[in-house]
């Protein structure tokens, strides 16, 4: 009933029909009003398709073992002892001299269990793919031997398009009470590597610190190219080659690698031929080439060029 139908009514019949409309809207259901969706403030952690959901709690995975942390606090106060007598004597715990006179430094070099220890084996089998890598001992324990099987099949998440990848990376150095401590290259312009490969070629990785969180992923890159075959060679690369990526993308702006915050150093293949690999390292070392006087092997742009 319309509201002009019933001011015309009479005064009885337009309290009867007041009343009766009264009785209709509390017969309706109630409609709750519409209200977007909200989005919590703390997102989870992404998790890939078909992966099982984790419902622990965060301290679940906290281990409380009394003796485990007694023996980290003995372990960090005797690296604190470390780092104070090192500043007494020089930088990194070597005389000033020295440090100044330097121009060959092994960083690192496999030689027992211990040392493989310094180092993460990746692949894509992490996310679903196919590819396979391992990481062990030479012959005579002497070497470090990387080997496995690549396969650029994809996984069936309906998400990822391309795989195929296995790679090996340097673990972050850390300080007393687990602060990131970081190699200090800039004394040196060339990466030494002993290395004996099957004929791929290998993406040889430099991450350093970085002064922004969007920067979080940027990667030094440059091309290793293994000969194959029994014979070692020796590769000297200099820094001056290593161009800017992020993730796996190169990009227009380029600059020379900051050495004085190097984190990580790693190997990675990705060249989409199916089959097994194997890439044998002997040590690896930063050295001081007077030969080499290029100071970045790149393009720059310049933001404000000169008139």
């Amino acid at each position: 009933m319309s509201l002009q139908k019933i001011t015309r009514l009479p005064s009885a019949r337009l309290l009867t029909s007041i009343h009766l409309l009264q009785h209709q809207q509390l017969l309706l259901p109630s409609i709750p009003p519409r209200s977007a969706p909200r989005r919590a403030v703390t997102q989870g952690e992404y998790r890939r398709p078909g992966q099982p959901k984790e419902d622990k709690l965060p301290w679940q995975n906290v281990n409380f073992d009394l003796w485990k942390g007694l023996g980290g606090i003995k372990k960090h106060f005797t690296l604190l002892k470390k780092e104070f007598f090192e500043r007494w004597v020089g930088p990194e715990g070597k005389p000033i001299l020295e440090h100044m006179l330097e121009q060959n430094r092994l960083v690192w070099e496999f030689r027992g269990p211990e040392s493989l220890e310094e180092w993460v084996v990746s692949s894509d089998k992490e996310i679903g793919g196919h590819s396979e890598a391992y990481l062990k001992l030479g012959k005579n324990n002497n070497t470090c031997f990387l080997y496995g099987t690549l396969s650029s099949t994809p996984p069936r998440d309906g998400e990822t398009r391309y795989s195929g990848y296995c790679s090996m990376r340097s673990k972050q150095p850390l300080a007393s009470f687990d602060r990131k401590k970081h190699h200090d290259w800039t004394s040196f312009n060339t990466l030494h590597l002993r290395v004996r490969g099957d004929g791929r070629p290998w993406m040889i990785n430099l991450a350093t610190e970085t002064y922004f969180s969007h920067q979080k992923d940027d990667v030094y890159c440059y091309f290793l190219y293994t000969r194959g075959g029994p014979y070692w060679q020796d590769v000297k690369i200099p820094f001056s080659k290593f161009f800017l990526t992020h993730r796996g993308r190169l990009q227009d702006d380029q600059h020379h690698a900051w050495l004085d915050k190097v984190n990580t150093v790693g190997f990675t293949l990705g060249d989409k031929a199916d089959g097994p690999f194997q890439l044998e390292i002997d040590y690896i070392g930063v050295c001081k080439d007077f030969a080499h006087t290029e100071e970045f092997a790149y393009e720059m742009y310049k933001k404000n060029p000169e008139v």
